[in-house]
């Protein structure tokens, strides 16, 4: 289950409120303009009717003459121009809306997504990617969902029944309060409504969110299904997950139909009682027939407002239980953050120190403990050691992707911690051992490595990484697409478009993280060239299991359970009888890879 998703006995209603809020007051004008038009618009049709009802008095009560024509076509004029006001007004309020919510949609992405990216590398491990894609669109849409239900359902619901139920007490005391009645009763049972179905909303946002998390995952994996035979087995689990949607999905239906038939037999209530009412006081004389056209005027439209209410309500709650999944992530403390106003990382040596650095996952879950490593300018070290030694781990403490437990890193003296993380990693080129690109052309995969660089500089640093070669075969060249996660490009060919990255970023200094891992042979001596001269006059950090390619580091550095065992170079390290490094120099000379140290 994701970190975030398991916490959801926690409401965010009220934070989702405030961000809304903090993001909608940036457009006070446009929120004034859609404000007034709603108004203008609302009071147009509670005026409207009181002509109407003039109207049918008119003809009830006089004869048809000329006279009598002339004042119902007047009647008409008033009636005309209102519904014409009634019309420009609520041109108005949607002109100024549609930007407002466009405007305020844009920036929640923005928001959403700075805060989402700047979570830690831990925070991501735990998280499906389909998930958070998913609840970041969910947080913008939900604001368009709840502000138009406010500002279009129930601000004007609340001000023309208001205004219904004062004309008509203004008409006759009992038909008002009768209404007035009847509308307290509708709206406490959508608020009890509401609050009983409200943890059945935020169940049903977090079964959508582990659905989607199901299907994201298996469709990502599609290859390693079918090459497992799994296809079946993800079929059942997706059934599974689906099925527990279904029940909770069910049981907000049937909540929402029970208010529903509840709301439905008190509108016929009222309906019935008030027309009832109106025939007994017009008997007496009390109301005209006029009256009873208005009375059931606004009867009809409050029963339309009521029942969009209704139905606003349930996509209202719906909407805040989507924006709450988004809200947690924002109120989830990053793991990794800069201190503040943190200073850039000025690198003029590039010396590179791990003092007394311990980190560990969890209090049970040590990965390294008193780690010293003292690395000088320019020079070139490997760490090699078993899987799990905690090699690849140094190399994220120094990028920063996590918080040392314990000790400090130190870069030219200063403390990575206390640098802006942005200026860090701008200073370090990274060479992961399995690239992950961008479903984006080459061209912009290569550029990524210095955003600003010319098609010139990107092909300069693609030859020297030897992607030319396959470049030249796409059908499109350097525009051609390379798929999600880079999916048409083989592992060789992504390793070395990362490599291309590493040369055109040009960083003084440099991670490899079995940067040839994924290369045949012929391919790693081609790129093993194109090293050579990346790594000239830069400190370098390599990481590799493949011993042959660390022989000409300048130290290499054996790592076993988050500890150096020792150091030296190569010539020096298979002396050592019994050593780590010669054991495991041994497995390799004399096993099944002997291939790759010739």
């Amino acid at each position: 289950m994701d970190v975030v998703t398991s916490k959801k006995e926690k409401s965010y209603t009220w934070d989702t409120c405030k961000i809304y809020a903090r993001a909608a007051s940036k457009y006070p004008w446009l929120l004034v303009l859609g404000f007034l038009g709603m108004l203008g618009f609302q009071a147009t049709s509670l005026i409207a009717p009181l002509y109407m009802r003039d109207f049918f008095n008119v003809i009830v009560s006089q004869a048809p003459s000329a006279e009598t024509a002339t004042h119902l076509f007047a009647i008409v004029a008033i009636v005309a121009v209102i519904s014409f006001i009634n019309w420009a007004v609520i041109r108005v309020e949607f002109w100024a809306l549609t930007y407002f919510d466009g405007r305020v949609m844009r920036d929640l992405y923005a928001v959403a997504f700075d805060y989402l990216m700047r979570h830690s590398y831990r925070f991501f491990t735990n998280q499906f990617a389909g998930t958070l894609t998913r609840r970041v669109g969910r947080f913008s849409k939900s604001f368009e969902t709840i502000f138009d239900a406010i500002i279009m359902q129930f601000m004007p619901a609340a001000i023309f029944v208001t205004g219904a139920i004062v004309i008509l007490y203004l008409r006759n005391h009992t038909l008002g309060l009768a209404l007035l009645a009847w509308v307290v009763v509708c709206l406490a049972i959508q608020i009890v409504a509401v609050q009983m179905k409200q943890p059945l909303r935020l169940k049903r946002a977090e079964q959508d969110s582990k659905l989607t998390g199901t299907l994201a995952d298996a469709i990502g994996n599609q290859n390693t299904i079918a090459l497992f035979s799994g296809t079946a087995y993800e079929n059942s689990r997706l059934k599974r997950t689906a099925s527990e949607w279904y029940h909770v999905v069910i049981k907000t239906w049937h909540a929402d139909e029970l208010t529903w038939g509840v709301l439905g037999i008190l509108m016929v209530a009222i309906n019935v009682g008030l027309l009832y009412g109106a025939v007994y006081f017009w008997q007496r004389g009390q109301l005209s027939v006029g009256d009873i056209v208005l009375i059931q005027s606004y009867l009809l439209t409050t029963f339309d407002r009521v029942f969009a209410i209704n139905r606003e309500l349930r996509q209202f709650n719906e909407a805040f239980a989507d924006a709450s999944e988004m809200t947690e992530i924002l109120k989830t403390p990053q793991d990794v953050v800069d201190v503040p106003n943190a200073p850039a990382l000025n690198v003029s040596r590039g010396t590179i120190t791990f003092h007394d650095v311990d980190f560990r996952f969890s209090k049970d879950n040590p990965v390294l403990e008193k780690l010293d490593i003292e690395i000088k300018g320019g020079e070139k070290i490997a760490l090699v050691g078993p899987s799990g030694a905690g090699k690849t781990t140094i190399t994220k403490l120094l990028l920063r992707l996590y918080d040392v437990t314990g000790g400090k890193i130190l870069i030219d003296g200063q403390n990575v911690a206390e640098v802006s993380q942005d200026t860090l990693r701008d200073a370090i080129a990274f060479v992961p051992q399995e690239p992950i690109l961008f479903h984006r052309t080459l061209m912009d995969n290569i550029r990524y490595g210095r955003r600003g660089a010319s098609d010139a500089e990107v092909k300069e640093a693609a030859k020297q990484a030897h992607c030319e070669e396959f470049i030249a075969k796409t059908p499109l060249g350097y525009e051609t697409y390379v798929g999600e996660r880079g999916i048409k490009l083989s592992g060789g060919e992504r390793q070395r478009i990362a490599i291309a990255r590493a040369i055109l970023k040009d960083a003084p200094l440099l991670v490899l993280d079995e940067a040839t891992s994924s290369l045949d042979s012929e391919s790693e001596a081609l790129i093993q060239d194109a090293l050579a001269k990346l790594m000239e006059g830069k400190t370098v950090i390599a990481i590799a299991h493949r011993l042959s390619t660390v022989m000409k580091m300048d130290r290499i550095i054996v790592i076993e359970d988050g500890k150096v065992v020792t150091s030296g170079t190569h010539n020096e390290l298979v002396k050592h009888e019994g050593g780590l490094y010669k054991k495991l120099w041994e497995i390799q000379a004399g096993g099944f890879i002997q291939d790759d140290l010739t």
